[in-house]
């Protein structure tokens, strides 16, 4: 009988394979196990590849399995300094507002990335109440995610899933219209019921719109290519020239696969097993410190973990492979 899952592993699987297996008995082996190195342990179970900033986590998690501690984590970011795409989600909040509060496209030109505002609005084509009402959804998703302008704990902040019942790294889908959106059922109908039609690892799939906006994640490292997909089916068209990449769908479309390459090898190199010289960043190898118990534990587990969110298991890969629930495709249910 299989173990059950420990929680260590939930960003990158739903049960414990032959190797995940072995890396739990390195763990047991150290028990207790100190404090610090828990820590440590607890930012590889926080990683997210799909994340824009992935590979600087990466490597503040070698710099901490060498220190045998860490400062970083969720919230360490000091409150007072801008990240770097704050301003481009900024940009893109202030864009569609200024759309829905009717202003001409040619006057909306703020920039975000390499792309201009009024690019990006042509695609909503002729106003409608249902397209501001979407928009307005997309508007919150991203606010509610960035905490800007209002704080978080302000309920005009705050987003209320269109289709996903969410959990801590478990999802449902929901099965009738949120009491949230009651006033406007048809608008929200509409909206979940509008399928983007696109690709999952190159296979043909289709995406819930109502979906799309709740995956519609600011902090993804293809952010305003995912906006521009989301705008445009809002505008009509369902046929995006690139695929929706949000969390583990379409993970493989991340430009992090050549550099994580590299770590994995370095990683297995550590930890004792033939890895390809040339394949080894030496610099990575000396930061990880002088091979230990508690260190070969935390780098097989970094490596099995972006093994793993790089090439997700079937159960895992069924998950990120989202389009919607089955009811969607039957207009007599909801």
């Amino acid at each position: 009988m299989t173990p059950p899952l420990r929680p260590c592993w939930q960003n990158c699987a739903v049960q414990a394979d032959a190797e995940m297996q072995a890396i739990d008995r390195m763990e047991d082996a150290l028990a207790p196990v100190d404090p610090a190195i828990a820590k440590v342990r607890g930012l590889i179970t926080g990683l997210e590849l799909c994340h824009h900033k992935a590979d600087r986590w990466v490597a503040n998690i070698i710099e901490a399995i060498g220190a045998g501690e860490t400062t970083k984590g969720l919230g360490t970011r000091v409150s007072q300094v801008e990240h770097p795409a704050e301003r481009v989600w900024q940009n893109a909040c202030a864009a569609l507002s200024a759309w829905c509060a009717g202003c001409p496209i040619e006057r909306i030109d703020p920039a975000f990335g390499d792309t201009r505002a009024s690019d990006l609005l042509a695609g909503l084509g002729q106003r409608s109440p249902l397209k501001e009402w979407q928009v307005q959804r997309v508007i919150e998703k991203i606010r509610s995610t960035i905490h800007w302008p209002r704080p978080l704990d302000d309920p005009a902040a705050q987003y209320v899933w269109l289709l996903l019942d969410v959990g801590s790294y478990e999802f449902a889908y929901l099965t009738t219209c949120p009491e949230h959106y009651r006033e406007h059922e048809e608008f929200w109908q509409a909206t979940v019921r509008t399928m983007i039609r696109d690709t999952v690892d190159g296979d043909e799939a289709q995406l819930s719109l109502g979906l799309a906006i709740d995956m519609l994640w600011p902090c993804h490292w293809d952010f305003v290519e995912n906006l521009r997909i989301v705008v445009a089916a809002i505008g009509g068209d369902l046929h995006p020239p690139t695929s929706f990449a949000a969390c583990g769908r379409n993970i493989a479309t991340t430009p992090l696969h050549p550099r994580m390459e590299v770590v994995t090898q370095t990683l297995r190199s550590f930890c004792g097993e033939d890895a390809p010289e040339s394949s080894v960043d030496q610099e990575l190898l000396a930061k990880l410190g002088e091979p230990s118990d508690e260190r070969r534990w935390l780098a097989a587990s970094l490596r099995k973990t972006i093994i793993l969110q790089l090439d997700p298991p079937p159960a895992m890969r069924s998950l990120s492979a989202m389009t919607g629930p089955d009811w969607l495709q039957n207009p007599s249910s909801s």
